[in-house]
């Protein structure tokens, strides 16, 4: 990931980093592999991600 800081305005780009990194899911990735994740509640949560996208999906028109 790549941030360009013009004219020494480092608040600017860090602004900018922080939207991209959020936008990558990156904070949510971070936050799942800090402590150990039951096997079970693991599943749970891939398979309510999983219909969130698919609802996601339909509401669109792809499916």
């Amino acid at each position: 990931m790549e941030v360009i800081v013009r004219d020494n305005n480092v608040e600017y780009a860090l602004r900018v980093l922080k939207k991209k990194m959020q936008r990558e899911g990156v904070y949510r990735i971070m936050k799942s592999k800090s402590a150990y994740e039951k096997p079970s509640v693991r599943k749970s949560r891939e398979k309510a991600e999983s219909l969130r996208r698919r609802r996601k999906l339909s509401r669109k028109g792809y499916i």
